[in-house]
């Protein structure tokens, strides 16, 4: 399988940057070909461009400054994210779908109105690994799991109705001892494998 790892994370030695390693790792001793995109390495510019939003309700959308991305998640078989949750997406994450998932690359608008077509049939796995400094109640009882919400309803929908769909979360990681974080590294190196 060919997976999109795509990782969001200013620090190259942040813990979102050893979950990225470590998936990397597995994936291809198991055999995947991973295409890592660090989003900060790349200089990924997360802003929606005027031509882009000008063009995403015409016949085509203007993809000339994004195309090269396009063309990797148009190749891959399965995607990886790894961030973490700041309130919500990192913005550089957030530009990556205003910019990448748009109309004519993982989704088509419904010419009737209602509910989009999605494009993106080649992705059959959708995984985010992520990161919260807020404890598991405040994330699901609080707040409703939002980011895990606009992922799987809104994000993952886009590319197949029968995607995999699966996000691991590290809770409360600002008070996270170093054996938590070891243990967490084992359990997505455990999950991964699976792929």
């Amino acid at each position: 399988m060919r997976i999109l790892l795509v990782f969001a994370h200013p620090l190259e030695d942040s813990f979102a940057a050893s979950t990225a390693r470590a998936a990397k790792e597995v994936l291809e001793g198991r055999g995947h070909v991973v295409d890592l995109l660090d989003l900060y390495r790349e200089g990924f510019d997360p802003r929606l461009t005027a031509a882009e939003r000008d063009s995403y309700f015409m016949e085509r959308y203007d993809a000339s400054e994004v195309s090269g991305w396009i063309d990797r998640l148009k190749a891959a078989d399965g995607i990886v994210l790894v961030f973490p949750q700041w309130f919500n997406f990192p913005a550089i994450l957030k530009g990556f779908f205003d910019r990448v998932f748009a109309p004519g690359v993982a989704f088509e608008h419904d010419p009737a109105g209602g509910r989009i077509i999605p494009r993106l049939t080649n992705i059959k796995l959708f995984w985010a690994l992520t990161t919260t400094g807020s404890p598991w109640w405040v994330v699901h009882l609080y707040m409703g799991n939002p980011v895990h919400r606009l992922l799987k309803r809104g994000i993952a929908a886009f590319c197949s109705k029968s995607v995999q769909f699966r996000m691991i979360n590290l809770h409360d990681l600002d008070r996270a001892t170093d054996a938590k974080r070891k243990r967490h590294l084992e359990r997505v190196r455990a999950l991964v494998s699976r792929i």
